[in-house]
């Protein structure tokens, strides 16, 4: 979970927190100076990157590792990044920048588009960028096949559920899911492997009772 700028205020050390009002100023103007929707901008130069965004790269070192997906979730926030914007920082960022891209997703975009990001995400063995992937935007936008997926993965890679957002409410009454959990247990089972606590946990969501029980 990330922290509010209030929060922030009360933590970071002086000179970090003039340095996030000022990345913050640089945020807005660039917000304030977009072209309107009535008034397509002209070809943006490629050499032409906003202030804000060196902020953005540098927002770990500057106000700590622990502050670091505040910082840039609020600088994307300000910024009112858009699905371009927000689609070249991941692609072009660390882990930890893509991670602060996953968790602004759903305060900048209504729909879809950015589904692309939380797949790639899904798809490493990252654990920090899969607690990432699973948040609002992916409850919100993932079809069901994608989404039980999305929570085995978890389980995969030891990821909490509590990462999963709306898990109650997507897990309720999903039969599929259900199998698919108890498939994993039977696996892990007969494997001489344990079977994660969490995993009984989503399965008693969906209103199936595991073999234990």
């Amino acid at each position: 979970m990330t922290q509010t700028r209030k929060e922030l205020d009360a933590q970071l050390p002086d000179d970090a927190h003039a340095w996030l009002d000022e990345a913050l100023a640089e945020a807005a103007r660039a917000a304030s100076e977009s072209p309107s929707a009535e008034s397509p901008p002209a070809e943006p130069s490629p050499y032409a990157v906003p202030a804000w965004e060196f902020r953005f790269a540098s927002a770990g070192r500057v106000c700590g590792q622990h502050h670091a997906d505040s910082v840039r979730t609020l600088l994307l926030i300000e910024a009112r990044a858009d699905s371009a914007t927000l689609t070249r920082l991941y692609h072009q960022g660390t882990a930890a920048e893509r991670r602060a891209v996953l968790l602004a997703l759903h305060h900048l975009l209504e729909g879809p588009v950015a589904l692309p990001l939380v797949e790639d995400a899904l798809r490493t063995n990252d654990t920090r960028l899969v607690a990432a992937a699973v948040g609002p935007y992916a409850a919100e936008h993932l079809d069901p096949h994608s989404w039980r997926h999305a929570v085995l993965k978890c389980l995969f890679t030891g990821v909490p559920v509590d990462a999963v957002a709306h898990l109650q409410s997507r897990a309720e009454g999903d039969s599929e899911l259900a199998r698919m959990l108890a498939d994993y247990a039977t696996e892990r089972t007969a494997a001489g492997r344990d079977v994660p606590p969490d995993l009984n946990r989503v399965l008693t969501l969906t209103g199936e009772q595991s073999e234990e029980s």
